[in-house]
């Protein structure tokens, strides 16, 4: 395992640099390198790694949405609101239709079949999504009309409608006795349980650190240990109730930069060089989840359906951001900004085919094809768009 940590850093690190001098998204170079060194590459990666590779790119996940919460404001929240939560849920539904639409057209599944592959697809990536808004938010592009924070909010989100209407799909599959008022009851109320949890950690942490003194670096130690814990209960009483975990996160950062902004402040800037390392880990491991070979079989039938799925999505973008004061440039970056998918399809993908799901190979193919075509086009265009679309 070792050794294999040791390749993934440097080669991390160098495509990283390589792929920022050519003007081109560091992740990207990163993910290629996964590609390359993994288990459908050269297979340079330990079966240990790649064992603990799932907790490793949640930890990672967790380090840069703790980052983001600690970059939220009271007055961003209150301003995206209404549209955060339109984006969240309008966007994902139209693409993950379309696609559930698409593929009984093109590859004769049933609308069941296609639900389930539709809802892994549809889910947006924060892991693309969060590094960029952030440093939008560093170098306060789009920051006037809080457009960072509107796709901050809305990507985590989104990721939770888009995973439970997929566990539907899932159930109506197996013939499990499903209520499915209770299931979509079950969004907002994991939403708001998620954001419970967050602010009440946060409110034991802002307490704790006012009564005694802890140095910056131990607080960031006990936050992030605490957030994984949260993270783990979510997994361990899933079966029970649903919450939110990775949006009570960011609950935890926000609520502890409102309350405690100065020591906000620092643990966001502990946290930024955190990420350096665990950027490398995400990326480069979720690269290595990708078997290009698999994603070729999908074909061109499998572009096809992954570029409509987009347009559908960019359609409930528009749709979403209506009676907001956005311009029709920013509307524009928000389509950019919801091209992303990588964490949730690398996560979920192919839970169908072990599931025993009807063409579970072909889901699990054309999942692996959304994170080829969606995350370097997304991350690119974001990257591209941000500088030329939003005002600082």
């Amino acid at each position: 395992m070792a050794i294999s940590l040791a390749i993934i850093i440097l080669l991390g690190l160098f495509a990283n640099r390589l792929f920022e001098k050519i003007k081109l998204p560091g992740l990207l170079g990163m993910i290629l390198v996964g590609v390359l060194i993994g288990p459908y590459g050269l297979d340079l990666l330990s079966d240990v790694i790649l064992i603990a590779s799932s907790d490793l790119r949640k930890i990672a996940l967790i380090v840069i949405l703790l980052r983001a919460g600690l970059g939220i404001n009271k007055k961003d929240l209150e301003k995206v609101g209404i549209p955060a939560l339109n984006l969240s849920f309008i966007p994902g539904l139209l693409e993950g239709l379309t696609i559930a639409y698409l593929s009984m057209k093109l590859f004769n599944f049933t609308f069941i079949q296609g639900g389930i592959l539709g809802f892994i697809i549809a889910a947006v990536s924060p892991a693309v999504i969060v590094p960029s808004m952030l440093a939008f938010m560093d170098t306060e592009l789009g920051t006037k009309k809080h457009i960072p924070a509107l796709i901050l909010a809305s990507s985590s989100i989104d990721d939770v409608f888009a995973i439970t209407v997929f566990s539907i799909f899932m159930g109506m599959y197996s013939g499990a006795s499903i209520n499915i008022g209770v299931k979509v009851f079950s969004i907002p109320l994991s939403i708001i349980l998620g954001v419970i949890a967050g602010v009440i950690i946060g409110l034991v942490f802002i307490k704790i650190f006012r009564r005694y003194k802890v140095r910056a670096t131990e607080k960031i130690l006990y936050v992030l240990g605490s957030a994984i814990l949260l993270t783990t209960v979510e997994t361990l009483i899933k079966s029970k109730i649903e919450i939110a975990g990775l949006l009570g996160v960011m609950a935890i950062g926000f609520i502890i930069f409102e309350r405690m902004p100065e020591a906000g402040e620092e643990m966001a800037s502990k946290l930024s060089k955190i990420w350096v390392f665990a950027e490398i880990l995400l990326f480069v491991l979720v690269g290595a989840q990708v078997n290009v070979a698999l994603a070729l079989d999908a074909g061109l039938k499998g572009i096809l359906l992954i570029f409509i799925g987009l347009i559908a999505r960019s359609i409930g973008v528009i749709l979403s951001l209506i009676k907001t004061e956005l311009n029709k440039k920013e509307k524009l970056f928000c389509i950019f900004a919801n091209i992303p998918k990588a964490t949730v399809q690398a996560a979920i993908g192919a839970v169908p085919l072990s599931m025993g799901v009807a063409s579970g190979d072909l889901i699990l193919s054309l999942a692996v094809l959304s994170i080829i075509i969606t995350a370097p086009l997304g991350a690119i265009a974001i990257r591209a768009s941000g500088k030329r679309l939003l005002e600082v």
